[in-house]
């Protein structure tokens, strides 16, 4: 198949681009800079500019698009020409130019309002309940694509959960930084339950997806390891990793949440770009349960996690021995 892959010079876009030409796909990335990908003819361009997008569609048969703003911080005018106008041109585009199918890949917080998430599937997206301009622009946008979907044009919506690996700047390299600074607490006492999804699974599942349209069209799927464990064994896990002592010291939820919406007003206001130390999602994704029944999602995808918690963390371990 002739795929489109944007966003691939992030770490999943990355994978997926890899795992495709693997597979013996014919793969063109589309991104800002040089996705660096062997075997992959490589784009570079603005998914905001209409033009770069039409060239970037052409002769494709499949598309899966992960460009996107992604931040705590940042302009709401940003995330909505990013997230949102994007999409609509990229489909749009997609569709005018004969591509069979599009998967979007969004994100589990874009039907998220900061409740306990125990077991659950994939909720429809609410742009007016969701956190933050990056949770209420991704909705917005998933609603875009499954909104566009039929027959014709198959749209599937694919939602990792907290994707994390060797190379992450997400989640791995903050963790490991504030932890080992000692900024790092751990809030209530660590118990909450979560799930995640190690790099090569959530590659693996967007691929699957993309395979799977005559099954999963106009859907929108949750992915993770089906692991869930307490927030601070995860914590552990990944500090020692990276060879940093864990976090110890405690913070109530309920601070620590009212203390990120602080925050963010003030780093708005104040017009910074780094991400701030606390936000009121980060809070609530380190203090309320939030994991995901992955029986359906795996029988839809005729897919199953290859990678284990313990084996990503034992990846993790190797790559920082490298490092």
């Amino acid at each position: 198949m002739r795929v489109l892959v944007t966003g691939a010079s992030g770490l999943l876009g990355g994978e997926v681009a890899r795992q495709l030409v693997r597979q013996g796909h014919d793969v063109t990335t589309f991104q800002r800079r040089p996705s660096g990908i062997a075997g992959a003819a490589d784009l570079t361009g603005s998914i905001t500019d209409p033009s770069a997008v039409r060239c970037a569609v052409a002769g494709a048969e499949g598309v899966i698009h992960l460009a996107a703003k992604v931040s705590f911080t940042g302009r709401a005018a940003e995330f909505d020409a990013v997230n949102v106008a994007a999409t609509g041109s990229l489909l749009g585009a997609a569709r005018d130019a004969g591509v069979r199918s599009v998967v979007f890949v969004s994100s589990p917080s874009v039907a998220n309002s900061g409740a306990a998430i125990a077991g659950l599937g994939a909720d429809p997206a609410d742009p007016a309940r969701a956190h933050g301009d990056y949770s209420r622009t991704k909705a917005a946008a998933e609603l875009l694509a499954l909104a566009a979907d039929s027959a014709e044009f198959r749209v599937a919506a694919v939602r990792p959960h907290i994707v994390w690996g060797p190379g992450d700047t997400q989640l791995v390299e903050r963790v490991l930084d504030r932890a080992g600074r000692g900024r790092l607490p751990l809030l209530d006492s660590g118990a909450a339950l979560i799930d995640t999804t190690y790099i090569d699974n959530a590659a693996s599942a967007i691929v699957a997806a993309l395979h799977r349209m005559e099954h999963i069209h106009g859907r929108a799927l949750v992915i993770s390891n089906g692991e869930p464990r307490p927030v601070g064994e995860l914590l552990a896990g990944i500090c020692a990793a990276g060879g940093v002592p864990a976090p110890s010291w405690k913070v109530p939820g309920g601070l620590a949440r009212a203390a990120g919406s602080l925050v963010e007003k003030l780093w708005t206001r104040a017009g910074r770009t780094a991400e701030p130390p606390m936000t009121r999602f980060l809070a609530e994704q380190l203090s309320t349960a939030h994991w995901f029944d992955q029986r359906e999602t795996r029988k839809l995808l005729d897919w199953t996690p290859a990678v284990t918690l313990d084996e990503g963390l034992a990846r993790l371990a190797r790559h920082y021995g490298r490092h």
